[in-house]
C-alpha cells in the first residue's frame, strides 16, 4: 500500500497527479524508482497521443547572457492560452532560451536531443514532454533564434 508521503514525494518529483502517482506506486509494489519509470512511460504515451493537436497559443521568451553579447529567442507553444500563462510553462520557455544561448543548437531536433544544462540526466525533449504530461496539452518548441555579437545570426526552425 502506498503511503500518503510516498505519493506526495512521487508527485513532487514527477509532476504527476495524485491518483496516477498512487497507481504507479501500487503497480511497482512500493518501488519508488520503478514507479517513476512507470509514470515516465505513461507520460510519454499520453504525450504521443496529443502530439497531433494544434498548438496556436504560447509565449516567446528571450534570454540575454550576462555581458549582453549572446541572446536567444524561443517560441514555446501550447494548445490554450491558459497553459501558456502558467508559471511552469513560462519558466520552461526561459530555460530553453538559456539552453539555446549556451549550446547553440542548429535545429529543433538537435535542441530537443541536447542534455539540459542544469541537469544532464534530462534532455530538453524530456522537459517538454514532462510539461506536456503535467498540463495534459500538446507542448512544443516551434522555433528559436540565437544571436551573438559580431557573429552570424540565423533562425533555426
Amino acid at each position: 500500500m502506498a503511503t500518503a508521503s510516498d505519493v506526495q514525494r512521487l508527485r513532487s518529483e514527477t509532476g504527476a497527479g495524485v491518483m496516477d502517482s498512487k497507481k504507479a506506486l501500487e503497480a511497482a509494489k512500493g518501488d519508488f524508482d520503478k514507479a517513476k519509470t512507470i509514470l515516465k512511460e505513461k507520460g510519454l504515451a499520453s504525450a504521443q497521443k496529443r502530439s497531433d493537436r494544434e498548438t496556436k497559443e504560447g509565449v516567446i521568451e528571450a534570454y540575454i547572457h550576462s555581458g549582453g553579447r549572446i541572446g536567444a529567442l524561443v517560441e514555446l507553444s501550447s494548445e490554450t492560452d491558459f497553459v501558456a500563462r502558467n508559471d511552469e510553462f513560462r519558466e520552461l520557455a526561459r530555460e530553453i532560451a538559456m539552453q539555446v544561448a549556451a549550446m547553440d543548437p542548429q535545429d529543433i531536433d538537435e535542441l530537443l536531443a541536447q542534455a539540459y544544462i542544469r541537469d544532464a540526466s534530462k534532455t530538453i525533449g524530456e522537459l517538454v514532454t514532462t510539461l506536456a504530461s503535467t498540463t495534459g496539452e500538446n507542448v512544443r518548441v516551434r522555433r528559436f533564434a540565437r544571436f551573438q555579437l559580431g557573429g552570424s545570426n540565423g533562425e533555426a526552425a
